[in-house]
């Protein structure tokens, strides 16, 4: 298959139709390279807070509110661009509302037979939990789609192994980011590639490029797309199998096949899936050495 991974600058939006249209150019042009899986960044919905306006778009709690209520709306959108298209989207993620309480950080995947479900984000970051009270949304989910199983971990989701060990199952792992910095950005790519090494599968980054003076939220943002797997046989000896750009809008592509996945989990050079429970009985106490008085006398 074909995977198309977005570094996505924000607009600002003067009508519906705007974003009507430029979704439209985003998924044409994958679906035009032959793309059969498209994934868009993390809080990359954010840019439709700019439909309620300037005052709006520029309060973290209004924003928050005026993306949720468009949601569903962007749900429609993407439903009907996947049909039209023959792909598989994961959708750009934004707040969503939760029951009664605070809104989650939740994305989409759509399939092109009508196909639909989401994955909320499980940890929070230090600006959703103290400046945005973003809070985690449902459990863990295992999609098994045409494409193969796939599993969404959401940004800095992708930094906690115990995460990415439950999707142990999915054989591509979807990593939509929106980082402010270069060091952010880095942290993500690293987990990206990490969960890659333990689950020996293949991960996606996606990420919200570019800078935002209308937003608190989403002013600065780094990233580029890319597509990882672990280093090993039938993979690149460094992992990469695609990587944008720094900062230039666009899609990354890379072709993947399955198959690589499951000879690699079964004859690897090393087998870190399959060996992982290995180090349940080794982590049960860490044993100190004392080394100072040694030293001392040194």
């Amino acid at each position: 298959m074909k995977i198309a991974t977005a570094a996505y600058p924000l607009d600002w939006l003067d009508s519906w139709a705007q974003y009507e249209d430029k979704l439209a150019r985003w998924v044409s042009e994958a679906a035009g390279q032959g793309a059969d899986l498209l994934v868009f960044p993390e809080y990359g919905a954010m840019e439709l807070c700019t439909l309620a306006g300037a005052k709006t778009a520029a309060d973290l709690e209004g924003s928050l509110h005026a993306v949720s209520e468009r949601m569903e709306e962007a749900a429609s959108l993407h439903q009907k661009l996947a049909a039209e298209y023959g792909v598989h989207i994961l959708g750009a993620s934004g707040p969503a509302k939760f029951g009664l309480g605070r809104p989650v950080n939740r994305a989409e995947l759509y399939t092109p037979t009508g196909g639909r479900d989401h994955q909320d984000k499980q940890i929070m970051t230090r600006f959703e939990r103290e400046d945005w009270d973003v809070v985690p949304g449902g459990p863990l989910k295992l999609f098994d789609t045409a494409l193969g199983k796939i599993g969404v971990l959401i940004c800095y989701d992708s930094e906690f192994p115990l995460l990415g060990r439950a999707l142990s199952e999915a054989e591509i792992l979807l990593v939509p980011s929106c980082t402010e910095a270069l060091s952010g950005y880095s942290r993500v790519r690293i987990g990206a590639m990490a969960r890659a090494l333990e689950n020996q599968c293949i991960s996606v980054m996606s990420s919200v490029v570019g800078r935002n003076d209308w937003s608190e939220a989403v002013d600065t943002n780094t990233g580029m797309g890319g597509v990882f797997g672990p280093p090993d046989r039938g993979f690149p000896q460094t992992g990469v199998l695609a990587e944008g750009v720094l900062n230039q809008p666009g899609w990354t592509y890379a072709e993947v096949d399955l198959a690589s996945v499951a000879d690699v989990r079964a004859d690897g050079v090393v087998l870190n899936r399959r060996h992982w429970a290995e180090q349940d009985g080794r982590v049960q106490s860490v044993t100190m050495c004392c080394m100072k008085a040694k030293e001392a006398l040194n």
